[in-house]
């Protein structure tokens, strides 16, 4: 199973929905903590779920609890960005959250999924982090940054 990664900050519209299209991708999981902003732009919750649909039948559904709390990203602030002290506060919410009872296996495996924050890169994001625990916990599970 391939679960796929992409951030919208940095790309077009025309670069994010083809990128999606390119690889086939039949489910956006939004794992935003905050889709509604005016800064989101072509991505705000409403109106990515309906370009979604409209643009290439892709299916959109929001995951919050795979979000960082609004209290972990103001630590990360604080810290200066200390990112091995953020993975490993996030690793500890994911475990907390018990994130994995929350997700079917099978459904990333019966529709091409894609986890979608804003993040121009998956080095330094959260929905990396998600991936990999995804893949450490799931069988044959690659990861695609997109």
């Amino acid at each position: 199973m391939k679960i796929y990664t992409i951030g919208y900050t940095k790309k077009s519209a025309e670069e994010f929905f083809g990128a999606l299209g390119n690889h086939g991708i039949e489910r956006v999981v939004d794992v935003r903590l905050k889709n509604t902003s005016q800064l989101a732009g072509f991505t705000k919750k409403q109106d990515l779920e309906y370009f979604l649909d409209r643009i290439l039948g892709i299916e959109y559904c929001h995951l919050e609890f795979l979000a960082p709390t609004p209290e972990l990203m103001k630590a990360y602030r604080d810290s200066g960005e200390d990112w091995d002290l953020y993975v490993a506060e996030f690793s500890r919410l994911l475990e907390e959250r018990d994130v994995l009872s929350g997700l079917d296996p099978e459904s990333f495996s019966e529709k091409r999924s894609c986890l979608l924050c804003s993040e121009p890169d998956a080095d330094h994001c959260h929905r990396r982090l998600v991936a990999e625990h995804l893949q450490e916990s799931w069988p044959d599970v690659e990861v695609v940054h997109l």
